[in-house]
């Protein structure tokens, strides 16, 4: 998921603002600017950042200041106060503190950046883009396995396998490709590496890995991220009972996999692990499969993605324990009631993932040093970001962004914002703002009321030409004023097409307005621009519903 921020800079002052959305908060620097924290750019694919850079401060700069400045931020990194040794230093080199980083550069700020793993930290080594590699494999291989999805496109092919090894490595080089060009953009900008550990001692100062290198900063960024979340009662051995840290190394293909939670993390293995030949089992603490999805899409996702597939579920229960295997006996998995706690049953497997979701990694930081208190493991912040310490107040130059503190994972926070989100699986599933229930409690609140309309992929012309007619477009909205409350869609390259209607809520665009919009025949695109003209709104205003957020 991506954090949206921007420093805006004053021409007069050397006072700069981040802010996230509409909010901002103080940062000294001296350059003008307009900042966006984004997710890989186009130096993660290695294409050409210092010309891009070079031009975008050209035209941003007074043509009298622009080159000096130009100069400072790619070979000298700016120029940092004599009192400290940096203007910035951000702890974690995952794709927030990555992008804060290449954006602080542009503007001149003297910048390091600290990381005790590698460069591009979860989303890159361990998420993102290695679960991607293989869900890409998984797709291909269940085009090759659909006899009659071939033969329907006049194709024979012979049975299809699969080389575990070269999957894995598949996974592993894209990681490293992407890992090597961020490393590699930073290092063209000047940004410092500092390999270890960051652990605050004091105000403005940082000990980096296990020696006595303390360095100080004007101003400092956490951007730890999060790591796998362990329910209590689960042992971890990463080898039979794994979490998806592990899994995405492929070490091994079992004959039997139990994945316990159906979100996003689980039901992408479950689209891996099924095609590549393994049995699956849910194990899911609600009463019903996907249950942060609209209960609609979860219904035809369950009939496509689940009931045809070699995969059975258990609804309703926790795994209070798992036994790793060893000395030749299985994974032992024991269920209870998720509500009464009672024993429920007992599961022998060949092996089990931990997809319960992420804890935010914050352990270790020094955090006691300046009297901050987390809460669940999250850094307390304020909505400009700003770290509070345990009095309720603002500890200075000390700033919190990603998973670390929490806001992002605010269900409510990310429909207000635009923030799409998508389950890679095939097909795709993808949303942005409100379910149908949410919007309907949130209308009886309020006062109005709501719409939805369906469309169906089947009457999409290049669906229907690649045979995968398979999917549903959804649309929840005010037809009094035309406001999108929610978009939710299942089907062939869902992921893709869900930005069109998340920059809508972003932006405040009514859907009287949207409907103008055009879109190339035959395409995908057509799905949402069906969907958006069978809508049915009072309103005739060409005026934005809400004042529009940074994305």
């Amino acid at each position: 998921m991506q954090s949206s921020l921007s420093l805006s800079f004053s021409p007069n002052s050397s006072a700069a603002t981040i802010s996230r959305s509409h909010h901002s908060f103080p940062i000294t620097t001296g350059r003008p600017l307009n900042l966006r924290f984004c997710g890989l750019r186009r130096e993660a694919l290695g294409l050409g950042l210092t010309t891009s850079l070079n031009r975008h401060l050209q035209s941003q700069l007074p043509r009298h200041q622009h080159s000096a400045t130009v100069s400072a931020a790619l070979s000298g990194n700016g120029s940092a106060p004599k009192s400290f040794d940096y203007d910035l230093l951000i702890i974690g080199a995952g794709v927030g503190g990555h992008g804060a980083a290449l954006h602080a550069v542009e503007k001149g700020l003297k910048t390091a950046i600290v990381e005790g793993d590698v460069v591009g930290g979860t989303c890159v080594n361990r998420g993102c883009v290695p679960s991607k590699a293989l869900l890409a494999v998984s797709g291909r291989m269940r085009e090759l396995q659909s006899d009659h999805h071939l033969k329907s496109l006049g194709l024979q092919v012979s049975a299809a396998g699969y080389d575990r090894q070269g999957v894995a490595d598949h996974a592993n080089n894209l990681a490293s490709k992407i890992r090597s060009n961020l490393t590699n953009s930073l290092k063209a900008l000047g940004v410092d590496i500092l390999t270890g550990f960051g652990t605050i001692l004091g105000p403005q100062k940082v000990k980096v890995g296990s020696s006595n290198s303390i360095v100080t900063a004007k101003n400092i960024i956490i951007a730890t991220g999060s790591v796998p979340f362990v329910p209590k009662g689960i042992e971890i051995d990463g080898k039979t009972v794994i979490t998806s840290d592990h899994a995405l190394k492929l070490e091994s293909v079992p004959d039997w996999i139990a994945i316990v939670g159906s979100g996003y993390i689980g039901l992408e293995f479950s689209d891996v692990y099924t095609a590549l030949g393994s049995e699956v089992t849910f194990i899911e603490a609600l009463d019903q499969l996907m249950p942060g999805f609209d209960p609609e899409i979860s219904k035809l996702a369950q009939r496509v993605l689940i009931n045809p597939r070699n995969i059975d579920y258990h609804t309703g229960v926790f795994a209070s324990k798992i036994t790793p295997a060893r000395d030749g006996k299985p994974v032992l998995i024991e269920l209870i009631d998720a509500k009464t706690k009672e024993p429920k049953d007992t599961l022998e497997v060949d092996a089990a993932l931990i997809a319960t979701g992420r804890a935010p990694f914050t352990q270790g930081l020094g955090l006691e040093n300046i009297d901050v208190v987390t809460q669940r493991g999250f850094v307390p912040v304020d909505e400009r970001m700003r770290v509070i310490d345990a009095n309720g107040k603002l500890v200075p130059h000390l700033y919190c962004i990603g998973d670390a503190n929490g806001k992002m994972m605010l269900a409510h926070a990310a429909s207000a914002q635009g923030i799409s989100a998508a389950c890679f699986t095939h097909p795709e599933i993808s949303m942005v703002g409100l379910t149908e229930p949410q919007a309907r409690e949130k209308g009886e609140k309020e006062g109005f009321e709501v719409s939805v309309v369906k469309t169906s992929f089947r009457a999409n012309t290049k669906a229907l030409a690649e045979n995968e007619g398979e999917g549903l477009a959804k649309l929840i909205y005010r037809p009094d004023n035309g406001e999108i409350l929610g978009v939710h869609i299942f089907g062939l390259h869902a992921a893709d097409l869900i930005h069109e209607a998340s920059n809508a809520i972003a932006l405040g665009t009514r859907i009287q307005d949207i409907k103008l919009a055009v879109h190339a025949h035959p395409t995908l695109s057509e799905v949402l621009d069906e969907l958006f003209k069978s809508a049915k709104v009072k309103a005739q205003a060409s005026s934005p519903v809400s004042e529009p957020v940074a994305v």
